[in-house]
């Protein structure tokens, strides 16, 4: 990040301290960057609208109460209350008439983010939710905030994984459970779900025939294991059949063909196309590039903990 500014600013409706930041063009182009982070009180009840901006908002409302405007919809804030939206979208949010608030924010962007947000949405992530530990959220605030005062050779990386962190708790715990938790007895099916496709990889399987074994619908199962996982069916298998074909190709002398068999891809040719679009190389040539040149295929057991 370069040239971070503090501005303490003040006008007839709002008191705030923030910090600007420029990312690197390294930080732009592989990074999660921070654009702002800071922390306003209202001095009058006011409104604030933006739209079209290339960035995600995630603020707290530390004190008093307000309201958001969001993808057509009114959502009331309170004190503890998080908000996490895609700022391309338009939005508005407004202070109390009585309670005015004060809030701590950052503004924040990076390649990875629409997609990550969009993740977000299908597990069921609200605009605005109330977190079990609201200090979670300001403690990494207040952590962006403070990387003005980092070395700025590691900055970039340091304010990566802070918004890592912030991303991983948004995407824990912001669902509001009468909408999204699935119920005990669903996580029971999915969990059985996931463990039946984690020792049966090898056979023929399909969404229908789990959808057969379990006694669901095919879709209700599909969507379900989706939302618990963030993965389809179909992709999870393939990435436990690529999984367990990788290991049998760096530690043992099985056949590439026999390895494609034994985990389920059948035919050669559809296991090799399938393996060097995962991983953008053929079983033959992974094989290869990770076994020590000039020595034979050592066995599993022998070389498990090997880097």
């Amino acid at each position: 990040m370069e040239h971070p500014e503090n501005l303490f600013t003040a006008s007839a409706s709002v008191r705030s301290d923030r910090l600007l930041c420029t990312p690197s063009t390294f930080a732009k182009t592989n990074l999660l960057y921070l654009q702002e982070a800071g922390r306003l009180t209202a001095l009058a009840p006011h409104t604030s609208r933006r739209e079209k901006l290339q960035s995600f908002l995630c603020f707290v409302v530390l004190e008093g109460r307000g309201a958001l405007q969001y993808g057509g919809q009114d959502y009331p804030l309170r004190q503890g209350d998080v908000v996490f939206i895609d700022c391309r979208r338009p939005y508005a949010h407004r202070t109390d008439e009585q309670q005015l608030w004060t809030l701590q924010w950052c503004h924040f962007y990076g390649a990875a983010v629409p997609d990550i947000y969009a993740r977000y949405c299908e597990r069921g992530g609200a605009p605005v939710f109330h977190p079990r530990d609201t200090a979670l959220y300001t403690g990494l605030l207040s952590a962006l905030y403070e990387t003005r005062d980092a070395d700025h050779l590691v900055r970039d990386m340091q304010i990566n994984e802070t918004l890592g962190a912030l991303l991983t708790h948004l995407m824990r715990e912001s669902w509001h459970p009468e909408r999204c938790q699935p119920s005990r007895k669903s996580r029971q099916d999915m969990g059985a779900v996931k463990a039946y496709l984690d020792e049966h990889y090898p056979e023929e399987l399909s969404l229908e025939r789990m959808a057969e074994l379990f006694f669901l619908n095919k879709h209700y199962l599909a969507r379900l294991f989706k939302q618990h996982y963030g993965v389809t069916l179909n992709g999870y298998l393939q990435q436990v059949r690529i999984t367990h074909a990788k290991m049998l190709l760096r530690f043992t002398d099985k056949k590439i063909e026999a390895i494609g068999l034994e985990c389920g891809f059948g035919e050669l040719t559809y296991f090799s196309r399938v393996f060097k679009k995962v991983e953008g190389v053929s079983p033959r040539e992974y094989r290869r590039l990770w076994q020590s040149a000039g020595t034979s295929s050592p066995e599993l057991s022998g070389c498990r903990d090997a880097p």
